[in-house]
């Protein structure tokens, strides 16, 4: 049986939102890193070369996703999810890079699990938290199985370490069970936990300790915060309105670190100023517009879950790596979606749209 008109529709504008939204990234990733590119391989087109391969394998990732039975598949979520435990584990017998274990090489390409990860948690608590059978007023149900199966994925990834993502991680699913009905003061017992863990590694451990007291001297005067926060705020203020001009920065002249990945915002708003990054901003949050939007016209709990669990996971690191370059959060280095040069953050960003247009065209029209 063919499928009619209306099945197979879907949201044209999120589509379209979403390839601006490419190839406005690109033109920032050539922008604020052909000069590093140059210096380091010898070639102005190294980054830009890169990061349109994912961009194609994210193309392909969002046509895929948007063909398949998502609540079919749902099922495999679990073994996915155990799958992804194994690839996390492989990355410690990889070498580190800047002190990290967090990518799987592939040859010319890296590939970040956690990224997958984060990508698979939305897709299993949608598919757990839609069973009707599910008592979300039952603590026990809350702690079991849940707890488990996060809790190991966050032990790893704050072992390679990467606490920034196991901030996003925390938040996504919190919001998650907010939004399947959980009772709040479960929510806040259950942020105790984290938060105990997160002190013990930066206050005890050390882990990180040195960002977090640069930020809290941050909060006074950005100027007065460490090397990171000082050049973020500079880079902001070299802007002005509008801005320097694309390819005309001098802050990523080897004095903003990370110009084309954790700090691709501030790098962007010096060379398209103040109207520019509000232009950047107004796109993504178009897309979690239409994204939310999806979610709630869903006919059912799963759709519901599933399209607003993505467009939160988006929503936190876009959030988080925005208020880290305009000083109000710690450096975390997390990536900006769509926008930060990097393969697995942009090919996991673009699976969450390609979930959404594959609900979309479940929406009753």
């Amino acid at each position: 049986m063919k499928k009619s008109r209306a099945e197979n529709r879907y949201d044209e504008g999120l589509l379209l939102g979403y390839l601006v939204t490419l190839v406005a990234g690109l033109i920032m990733v050539y922008s604020t890193s052909s000069i590093i590119a140059e210096s380091r391989f010898g070639s102005h087109l190294y980054f830009l070369k890169h990061q349109m391969i994912w961009t194609v394998l994210s193309l392909l990732t969002v046509f895929v996703i948007y063909r398949l039975d998502l609540k079919r598949l749902a099922v495999y979520s679990v073994p996915a999810l155990m799958l992804t435990f194994v690839l996390l584990m492989l990355v410690f017998v990889m070498p580190a890079r800047n002190g990290s274990h967090r990518w799987l090489t592939m040859g010319p390409l890296t590939l970040q699990p956690s990224e997958l990860f984060k990508f698979l948690v939305v897709a299993y608590l949608a598919f757990s938290l839609s069973n009707p059978k599910r008592n979300l007023g039952d603590p026990k149900q809350l702690a079991f199985p849940y707890v488990p199966i996060i809790g190991l994925g966050l032990a790893l990834i704050l072992a390679e370490p990467d606490l920034g993502t196991c901030v996003v991680l925390c938040l996504t699913a919190l919001g998650m069970f907010f939004l399947a009905g959980a009772r709040l003061r479960h929510l806040y017992a259950a942020l105790v936990p984290p938060a105990l863990i997160a002190s013990f590694f930066v206050f005890v451990l050390g882990y990180k300790k040195a960002r977090i007291l640069d930020y809290v001297a941050s909060v006074i005067d950005p100027i007065q915060g460490g090397y990171h926060v000082r050049q973020a705020a500079l880079t902001l203020g070299c802007g002005g309105l509008l801005g320097t001009g694309l390819g005309e920065g001098r802050q990523k002249l080897f004095y903003l670190p990370y110009p084309h990945t954790d700090f691709v915002f501030a790098a962007t708003g010096e060379e398209i100023g103040l109207l520019g990054l509000l232009l950047v901003m107004g796109l993504l949050s178009f897309l979690l517009w239409r994204g939310w939007k999806i979610a709630a016209a869903q006919p059912d709990r799963f759709g519901f879950l599933l399209g607003a669990g993505m467009t939160w996971s988006l929503f936190v690191n876009i959030a988080i790596n925005i208020a880290v370059v305009t000083s109000l959060l710690p450096v975390t280095g997390l990536a900006l979606p769509f926008f930060s040069y990097g393969g697995s953050s942009l090919l996991m960003s673009s699976a969450a749209v390609g979930v959404l247009l594959n609900l979309s065209r479940r929406v009753a029209r």
